[in-house]
C-alpha cells in the first residue's frame, strides 16, 4: 500500500483540532439503511411479537420511590 492510498491528517487553521482525510473509496454522503432490518421490524410489528408477556405488568409496576 502506498502512502497515497491512506489518509492524512490536515491541520486546520486556527483550530487547535486536527482532521482526517476522506478514506479511499468512501463518500461523505449518507447510505439508507438496510431493506431486510426494516422488513423484520415490520413484520414483528405486524404479528405483536415485539411485546412479551410481562410488559403491561412491568408498565404497570413502579418502584416505591416514585
Amino acid at each position: 500500500m502506498s502512502s497515497t492510498d491512506r489518509q492524512r491528517i490536515e491541520r486546520v487553521p486556527g483550530s487547535r483540532r486536527a482532521k482526517l482525510t476522506p478514506a479511499p473509496g468512501t463518500t461523505s454522503e449518507p447510505t439508507p439503511a438496510d431493506e431486510t432490518a426494516d422488513a423484520a421490524s415490520t413484520e414483528d410489528a405486524a404479528s405483536g411479537t415485539t411485546s412479551g408477556p410481562n410488559d403491561d405488568r412491568l408498565k404497570r409496576d413502579v418502584p416505591p420511590h416514585y
